[in-house]
Order: C-alpha cells, then sequence, then structure tokens
C-alpha cells in the first residue's frame, strides 16, 4: 500500500512528521465519534455498550480490516495474522491496560459473560484452526464469519437499554440525530483515514531503520491499525463513556477474529509462519486474563492496567530481540 502513496521514497524526517500528524487526525476523530455515538444511543434508547461493542468497534476495525484483505490478497499470510494477532494484544494490553492506568475501569457482570466468553471462544478457535496446520482455508473463515453473524444478531435482539426507551423523536430530533450520524461517521472516516497514512508512514521508516516486515506486522503495523481504539477508548475513559471504552475493545477484538479473518479467510486462503504459534498462545494468555481483571472488584484497577501494560511490553521487546534477522 505504501507504494501508492511513496512513503518509502520520504525522507525518515518527513515520514516521522506524518505520523505525528496523523495521530493528532485520529485523536479528533475519536473525540468527535465517541460523542456522537453516545448522544445516538440515548436518542435511539440503545446502551452504550452495545453501540461500542458495534457501530464504534467496527468503525475502529476499519484499518485492520484493510491492512489484513490487503495483505491476503497480496498472498502475504504473515502479515495478514500477524496484524490482527498483533492488533488484538495491542488492544488489550497497552489500550485497555494504559486507560486503566488513567482511570480504572467499571465493568459489568454482562460484558463478561456475554461478550467477553464470545472473545474467549472465539480467541480459542482461532488457536485450534490456525495453530495446529499453520493455514486458514476457505471453510475456517466461513465458519468465523457465520460466528460473527450469529453473535450480531444477538446483540441486536437485545440491543434496548433497559433504563432508558426511546421516544418517538420531533421533527426537531431528528434533524439532530443525523446531524449526530454525520458527525460519526465523519468522525470514523478521520480515523481510519489517520490510521492508514500512520500505518503506511510508519512502515516506511522502520524499512528505512532495517526492521523486518515480521516485526512491523506484528508490532508497528499493529499499534498503528490499533490506534483507532486507544484514540476512541481513552477518550471514552477520559469522559466517562466506559461502557463505550470498554465495548469498543472487546468488539473490535471479536470483529477482528471473526469478520476479519473470516473475510479474508474467504477471499484468499492463508499461509501463516510458525512464529504465530507463539504470538496465538500470548493472545489467549492475555484475553483470559482480562476476563479474570474484569471480574475482580467488577473493574480494571489501575494495578491491573499496569500489569496488563507490562506484559505487553515484554512481549514487544521479545518480539523485537526474536524477530530481528541478523545484520
Amino acid at each position: 500500500m505504501s507504494e501508492l502513496f511513496a512513503f518509502e521514497s520520504f525522507h525518515p524526517a518527513l515520514n516521522a512528521v506524518v505520523v505525528v500528524v496523523s495521530i493528532l487526525v485520529v485523536g479528533y476523530g475519536a473525540s468527535i465519534m465517541v460523542e456522537a455515538a453516545s448522544r445516538i444511543a440515548k436518542r435511539l434508547g440503545v446502551s452504550e455498550l452495545i453501540i461500542g461493542l458495534t457501530v464504534v468497534a467496527f468503525g475502529t476495525s476499519a484499518p485492520e480490516f484493510a491492512v489484513t484483505l490487503y495483505s491476503a490478497f497480496e498472498g502475504k499470510g504473515d502479515i495478514s495474522v500477524g496484524n490482527i494477532v498483533g492488533s488484538n494484544i495491542f488492544n488489550l494490553g497497552f489500550i485497555l491496560g494504559g486507560c486503566a492506568l488513567v482511570r480504572a475501569i467499571p465493568t459489568t457482570r454482562k460484558l463478561l459473560l456475554r461478550d467477553g466468553s464470545v472473545l474467549g471462544g472465539a480467541t480459542l478457535l482461532i488457536l485450534a484452526l490456525v495453530g495446529w496446520d499453520l493455514r486458514l482455508d476457505r471453510h475456517d473463515g466461513l465458519l468465523l464469519f457465520i460466528l460473527l453473524v450469529v453473535y450480531l444478531v444477538f446483540l441486536f435482539r437485545n440491543r434496548h437499554d433497559t433504563e432508558a426507551v426511546a421516544e418517538e423523536p420531533t421533527a426537531e430530533q431528528r434533524k439532530t440525530l443525523v446531524r449526530d450520524v454525520v458527525i460519526l461517521l465523519t468522525g470514523m472516516v478521520g480515523i481510519v483515514a489517520g490510521a492508514f497514512i500512520m500505518v503506511e508512514s510508519a512502515s516506511a521508516l522502520a524499512r528505512s531503520m532495517g526492521i523486518s516486515d515480521w516485526v512491523i506486522a506484528v508490532t508497528i503495523v499493529a499499534a498503528g491499525t490499533s490506534a483507532p481504539e486507544f484514540a476512541t477508548s481513552l477518550v471514552g475513559v477520559l469522559k466517562g463513556r466506559y461502557e463505550i471504552s470498554a465495548g469498543n475493545l472487546i468488539g473490535s477484538d471479536i470483529f477482528n477474529l471473526l469478520g476479519v479473518l473470516g473475510i479474508a479467510g474467504i477471499m484468499h486462503p492463508l499461509e501463516i509462519p510458525h512464529e504465530a504459534r507463539m504470538s496465538l498462545f500470548a493472545l489467549c494468555f492475555m484475553v483470559f486474563l482480562v476476563l479474570f481483571f474484569i471480574k475482580t472488584g467488577w473493574k480494571i484497577s489501575r494495578l491491573e492496567g499496569g500489569i496488563l501494560v507490562l506484559i505487553a511490553l515484554i512481549r514487544w521487546v521479545f518480539d523485537f530481540t526474536q524477530q530481528v534477522p541478523p545484520q
């Protein structure tokens, strides 16, 4: 993708500037998207958790979707799966943990039993499908995508907030709702565009420093495509929209595993390097540790957030030290 915009030909200093600017774009897009999503949820009587698990999660997963599908069509299964696995670990480690360091995140039994169980089951399924033969074929992809559809249908049937009932909107309220939808979509566009540019520019910067494609996929690209989740979740926590913040991260990880990998597998069978097994086990460990933290006191405390960040940091150091080819 970087060839389309010639990021590889940019001076490293220029790529560094582009990365900073794109981060600002992503941050602003996340800010307006969270506020618009919250207003839409209240207007329709839909819980903020459902909005976070679906609309916001789908929007913030768009960069992973674009990068993974492009890599699949190019026959680069290592980048496709490495991006998703790396992004999910980044989401739960650096982002969820980092947000909890800023402010403890309240959790609920519903988040654990309904959405957390789906995430845990999807992670184990990916490990079983991919970890055994290091291949994701069309049948595997179809199974993943069907499970995503089942999950979304279930969420749709339970979409309303028990504490808020949608009322018949007036003409003025309809106009306000349309405006908020436009703002939400505008925020998504800004997030996706900013993340795309950031990934490409950061990858070009990394290659100019001699970093391998595998390391780029599981670290830099994964972090870049997770930038929307980071911006959205941090803004959600700072503004007290905890359900949008937590729902965004859990929902994005579910979309990544069942939706993005599912569609990628359907479109083009993926061959995956043996290094993926270690990352898959790391993802499983991270997912079930987060589920455990969700239940402890029904919040993710600052201490637990620090543990998640530390684990993600150790995993990053391991990837860099183990995967960088000898000079």
